[in-house]
């Protein structure tokens, strides 16, 4: 009897098998139903009062949708100090809050992350570097933060602290990585994000590779501009790069660059140049 109900444990396990991936989404689907009924913690808000200025300047409605997203972001990311640096919830809802503003009105999250390590100040890693003629060799190179296309964002804290605390200086390593972060949930990261289904790229690849390239001549020229030079290392982080400035300085990338703005706004779904 036992040899005869084999076949049938099997077939039941293999049944269950194939079902347990589609059971993921409904189970984090209801996950973040019941955490979105949670009041955002008292103890929360007066860490954005204190640590993320360029909350104020949000409409109650993105407020509160900035508040969900935390209280997800914090939920379901593991965060992970190194090289001594504690954990707390000032860690968290500091780095969250600047990450999340990213997701205003996009829903969703960011769907490859794996988890936030955190060092004190800048970390060292390993780079290979290419000179001119071709010669490659390999050195240490000082960090404030970093995207791995695996799905772990690396943060300097005390970098982290200082893009949070001048909202107006379109500095913020945060937002960059996570810039970086999105531009990695579809593929390698290219300049181009998730733009959804009935996006398409023609017009996103006109302007930002214009944009792009006018960059790199400036650069060249030695030029001074509202963007600065190192988004013109390549595609991937001028995308970061603007993004700092789309959050930080939305009102002087949308004059000095009004296609480039467009382009970020349907990308982002808000228009941070209205936030008062």
């Amino acid at each position: 009897m036992g040899e005869a109900l084999a076949p049938t444990l099997l077939i039941v396990l293999a049944l269950l098998a194939l079902a347990w991936p589609l059971a993921v989404p409904v189970r984090m689907r209801w996950r973040r139903a019941r955490l979105a009924r949670v009041p955002f913690p008292h103890e929360w808000r007066g860490i954005l009062r204190r640590r993320v200025p360029l909350v104020r300047r949000l409409p109650a409605d993105l407020r509160l949708q900035l508040q969900q997203h935390v209280q997800r972001f914090i939920a379901e990311v593991p965060f992970i100090g190194c090289a001594g640096q504690a954990i707390d919830d000032e860690v968290r809802v500091t780095i969250a809050a600047q990450a999340c503003l990213l997701l205003l009105n996009r829903g969703g999250g960011f769907e490859g992350l794996t988890e936030v390590l955190v060092y004190p100040g800048a970390f060292a890693v390993q780079r290979v570097q290419t000179e001119p003629g071709g010669v490659q060799h390999e050195g240490r190179q000082a960090l404030a933060g970093e995207s791995h296309g695996r799905g772990a964002v690396v943060l300097s804290w005390q970098d982290a602290l200082d893009g949070a605390a001048d909202p107006s200086d379109g500095r913020n390593v945060v937002i960059h990585e996570f810039a970086h972060r999105l531009d990695q949930d579809h593929g390698g990261a290219n300049g181009a994000p998730w733009l959804g289904p009935k996006r398409g790229y023609e017009e996103w690849s006109r302007v930002l590779g214009m944009e792009y390239s006018a960059l790199q001549a400036r650069v060249a020229a030695g030029e001074e501009g509202l963007i600065s030079a190192y988004g013109a290392t390549d595609p991937a982080e001028f995308f970061a790069v603007v993004s700092e400035l789309y959050f930080e300085l939305p009102v002087e990338l949308r004059d000095a660059h009004p296609a480039l703005y467009g382009q970020l706004r349907q990308a982002y779904r808000t228009d941070p140049s209205t936030w008062q």
